[in-house]
């Protein structure tokens, strides 16, 4: 596998572990004065993620992952390993890793980023807010809305089948309410890079 990485705004890597029928798994890497990777893809895809990395010239001091699903933490092990990295998972969490993690919880920051307690996919899910840069890891939070066949440039709630409560996953877009940025980074299905906040706002109104 050839890793695939996009500079997706300044200093914010997207980096693609692998693409399958079922969709495109990925991590963000995010230059800062800590850096920072989010989330880190499968156990099968490390080698793929590491290498994309090391091709952007940025060395990680952390991976904080979103929530414990498998293709988010998969990688986590062997990117710490690489980079000397330490882990930060969301209280609440059990995930599946020999690293030894910190924990953290809503309102705690790292390079920069405010960690924003958003249940509903997972109970322990968290995203990752920076106003000051204008982006947002919004986790499974959301979907970009071409994952469901719609145009790009939106977002979508992720689907039920994979989300442990959706209703729940509604309620809490409402999170997203008091934080302004310009792009917004999904894991599934395409970011939406202008406008993020707003057209995340209007959603949200919407689906309420």
């Amino acid at each position: 596998m050839t890793s695939d990485v996009t500079e997706l705004a300044a200093g914010v890597y997207d980096i693609t572990c692998v693409r399958r029928a079922e969709g495109r798994i990925r991590a963000f890497l995010v230059d800062a004065d800590s850096p920072t990777l989010f989330d880190a893809g499968l156990p099968d895809t490390a080698d793929t993620l590491v290498e994309g990395i090391e091709s952007t010239g940025v060395t990680p001091e952390q991976v904080a992952v979103t929530h414990a699903d498998f293709d988010h933490v998969g990688g986590a092990d062997a990117v710490c390993d690489a980079f000397d990295a330490d882990l930060l998972v969301p209280e609440g969490s059990d995930p599946d890793v020999e690293t030894t993690p910190t924990f953290y919880g809503a309102g705690e920051t790292v390079a920069g980023f405010e960690a924003v307690h958003v249940p509903g996919h997972r109970g322990h899910q968290h995203a990752w807010v920076n106003e000051e840069r204008g982006v947002a890891v919004l986790a499974d939070a959301v979907s970009g809305a071409d994952q469901r066949g719609l145009p790009q440039g939106y977002f979508h709630l992720p689907p039920a089948k994979y989300t442990d409560d959706l209703n729940l996953a509604e309620e809490n877009l409402a999170a997203f309410r008091e934080y302004d940025f310009e792009v917004g980074l999904v894991y599934h299905g395409s970011s939406v890079l202008d406008g993020a906040s707003e057209t995340l706002h209007e959603y949200a109104a919407i689906v309420e």
